[in-house]
């Protein structure tokens, strides 16, 4: 696979596990069983998490349209988006 296929896989799974980590957050923010503090706060980081996932999408296009990528950036954003997303995870859990 070469440095440019693996750029462009890399930040899909970045922007799929980022938007799926903006909705279990979304999710959080809906339960009422907790402090309206608590919820402002999911809030807050589901909207950050969303404008990742935006991030994420524009560097894909901005790899698609003109062929400028930064392969070690796409791949470190693809491990962060897969991390976060295991720790949103694992704290959804938690509160269930």
């Amino acid at each position: 696979m070469n440095p440019y296929a693996l750029t462009l896989w890399s930040l899909a799974i970045a922007l799929i596990a980022q938007s799926l980590v903006s909705g279990l957050y979304i999710e959080l923010y809906l339960r009422k069983d907790q402090s309206n503090g608590l919820r402002r706060a999911w809030l807050a980081i589901a909207i950050g998490s969303l404008l990742l996932a935006l991030h994420h999408g524009y560097t894909v296009e901005l790899a698609l349209r003109t062929g400028l990528y930064d392969m070690r950036q796409a791949v470190l954003a693809a491990l962060t988006a897969i991390f976060f997303a295991l720790g949103t995870y694992g704290i959804r859990r938690q509160q269930a």
